[in-house]
């Protein structure tokens, strides 16, 4: 069964966040841009709900995969923009789920060529 086709699309009794909600946001729990609370919901999903631990762990991979390929190098800020419009368009569509800004930190390493 794959993690878009089990049964839990609904929140159960008790339970704030459906499956399509936590698998619409895992980069974002991945890359810690929730807010303590929503985070915390959908670890407790995750952990209660084996299909969307699975989908969490092969995301989690990849993302280590990526960070240890491309780890010293930064993405140009205007790519960072196109990725996260695009992103928030797919998370909308895929789970109508609608997000807010969330806040960006950005660091600027100075190179030889700037006179820093």
């Amino acid at each position: 069964m794959s993690t878009l086709e089990h049964p839990d699309h609904k929140p159960e009794q008790g339970r704030d966040v459906c499956c399509d909600e936590a698998l619409a946001e895992i980069y974002l729990l991945l890359d810690r841009e929730c807010s303590a609370e929503r985070d915390a919901q959908l670890r407790k999903h995750i952990e209660d709900c084996p299909p969307c631990l699975e989908e969490y762990g092969i995301d989690d991979q990849i993302k280590q995969l990526l960070h240890r390929k491309c780890g010293g190098e930064q993405a140009p800020v205007d790519l960072k923009e196109r990725l996260r419009a695009s992103i928030r368009r797919t998370v909308e569509e895929r789970g109508g789920v609608r997000l807010s800004e969330t806040e960006l930190t950005i660091e600027q390493i100075r190179g030889g060529s700037d006179g820093a």
